[in-house]
């Protein structure tokens, strides 16, 4: 075993006893969980225990339910009815604080999650950047809300008011970006804010609960721990929750939606699974397509909704890229994630390997062979990704989302067998075409772009740059995430009307020139 470099070091275990409700950092004195990771810091493997967070309940979830409805106070609480560019400054001062707590951050990302050092540093500044640019991209909302215009006698001044209560769910496997990607534009646009932290990366929160309570009025953003049953169960039973924001997977979503008395009043913004597809064209280009493909399905071991999961390549060139691609996957160096260029790195979930084993085991019986060497060979907290070929739809890891390494390799013969599949699949995120004849891929993204939402030319499937929109079909996502997008999810559009007449214009005049109202206002931030 290697030396684990002392700044990554683990010199004291992280008991987060507080928790933030109406902004105070409330000392938890109850029952705890403890936090471990699948890494070990021992020659002989052993989990490594990190530290614990509290296991709250009820109580606590009918006490963060009341300061955040107390903040919002039916639209005219401090923070919904606040001028943009205060709620810009508070959230300024956030990304502040926030900066300089990127190295502990970037420790607890490897350690809870087992993302790589440098896929850990790109998460935690991408997620800074997405906040500079969502107040860049707020300020403009403003610049062209902040005029009347005027029809058949009417004049109207129309901008995007905040919705109410929303309670956010983030996943485990970007637990800071993705997490953000959901609070950040909830927050300022003037809603207030529930969080519980994911399952796996919740230590890596502590060092931001400060920055939390010190940007934001109170009640503004409140953050508690424990289970979802225990606490957002609660929290969607008050029926106070006026948006669900969560990215993770379509049956908890169910489940939460369910629990709401009235969820024709809940609005969803929801990220969820998906089964992306490659289509590998015969006149691809292999290298190219090989490495898109290594990528696609084996970044951060395949633990992305974006990941790639199943490849479809034309049986004419099949066999060679069959050879290839299992000889680059067992050529992909695992390690821990602080050491320099791994690929592969320690599973958070203790259970995923042999979940993974099972859907191995479950192909090989109905006929599939492991391509790889390496593949399917087990470790205390991994399992070597297996290719798997050739696979059928009888097969788990055909239909089921694997979310891990392992990948499915179908052929085709006709081009029409992968777009049914996608047709008949429950998911429609996105899909990685490679070829490059245009008089065949050009029919082909004319049909794709109907099949998903985002059709990767000859590259791997990814959410970013985060200026586009990243949204699904059918049960892959609701509403759309991006910097423009995700303003707009959390918000509705209202306006303030009268009729065209000296009487009125007037009062309007006399209510921009008093700068009275912060909705009826035409100054805005450059």
């Amino acid at each position: 075993m290697k030396a684990i470099p002392t700044e990554f070091q683990i010199d004291t275990l992280v008991h987060q006893d507080t928790y933030l409700v109406d902004g105070v950092l409330k000392k938890w004195t109850g029952p705890i969980t403890e936090v471990f990771s699948t890494i070990s810091a021992t020659e002989s493997y052993a989990p490594t225990l990190l530290g614990s967070i509290p296991a709250m309940g009820e109580t606590e979830a009918r006490e963060v339910v009341a300061a955040a409805v107390a903040a919002y106070h039916n639209g005219q609480g401090l923070w919904p009815t606040m001028k943009v560019g205060d709620r810009i400054k508070c959230m300024e001062n956030f990304v502040t604080q926030m900066k300089a707590t990127r190295s502990e951050v970037v420790k607890y990302l490897m350690w809870e999650i087992g993302k790589s050092l440098v896929d850990s540093e790109k998460e935690f500044d991408r997620t800074v950047e997405y906040i500079y640019d969502t107040i860049e991209d707020y300020k403009q909302l403003d610049r062209d809300s902040a005029r009347f215009t005027k029809s058949q006698g009417v004049n109207a001044m129309v901008r995007r008011g905040p919705l109410g209560v929303v309670l956010c769910l983030g996943p485990y496997n970007y637990p800071l970006n993705e997490t953000f990607a959901l609070l950040i534009p909830a927050i300022i646009m003037g809603n207030t804010v529930i969080f519980k932290p994911a399952k796996h990366g919740v230590l890596l929160i502590s060092p931001l609960l400060k920055a939390f309570q010190t940007s934001f009025p109170k009640g503004v953003i409140n953050i508690v721990y424990g289970r979802g049953r225990d606490v957002a169960a609660p929290i969607m039973q008050s029926g106070k929750i006026d948006i669900l924001a969560l990215i993770g997977n379509s049956k908890s979503a169910i489940a939460l939606q369910d629990l709401h008395p009235n969820k024709n009043r809940l609005r969803l913004v929801l990220g969820l699974e998906a089964k992306n597809p490659a289509i590998i064209l015969p006149d691809a280009d292999l290298d190219l397509a090989i490495q898109e493909c290594i990528t696609g399905t084996l970044s951060f071991n395949g633990q992305r909704c974006t990941a790639l999961k199943v490849l479809y390549v034309h049986e004419s060139i099949a066999s060679e890229f069959n050879r290839r691609f299992a000889a680059k996957v067992d050529a992909l160096p695992f390690g821990n994630p602080w050491e320099k260029g791994v690929a592969l790195t320690p599973l958070p979930e203790k259970e995923k390997p042999a979940y993974i084993r099972e859907l191995i085991d479950d192909a090989l019986q109905k006929g599939a062979d492991i391509l790889n060497a390496k593949g399917g060979e087990r470790t205390e907290n991994y399992i070597f990704p297996a290719v798997l070929f050739p696979v059928n739809k009888t097969m788990r890891v055909y239909h089921e989302e694997q979310f891990g390494p392992v990948i499915p390799i179908l052929t085709f013969r006709d081009i029409q067998e992968p777009l049914n599949d996608m047709a008949e699949s429950n998911y429609g995120q996105q899909v990685s075409l490679f070829g490059q004849d245009i008089k065949t891929i050009a029919p082909l993204i004319d049909t794709l772009v109907n099949l998903v939402c985002r059709v990767n030319l000859n590259s791997a499937c990814q959410r970013g740059p985060d200026v586009y929109p990243f949204t699904g079909r059918k049960d892959s996502a609701v509403a759309t995430l991006s910097i423009h997008d995700a303003l707009r999810s959390f918000s509705i559009r209202t306006f303030v009307a009268s009729k065209d007449n000296a009487y009125n214009n007037a009062i309007l005049q006399e209510l921009l020139n008093s700068k009275e109202s912060n909705f009826i206002n035409t100054d805005y931030i450059l």
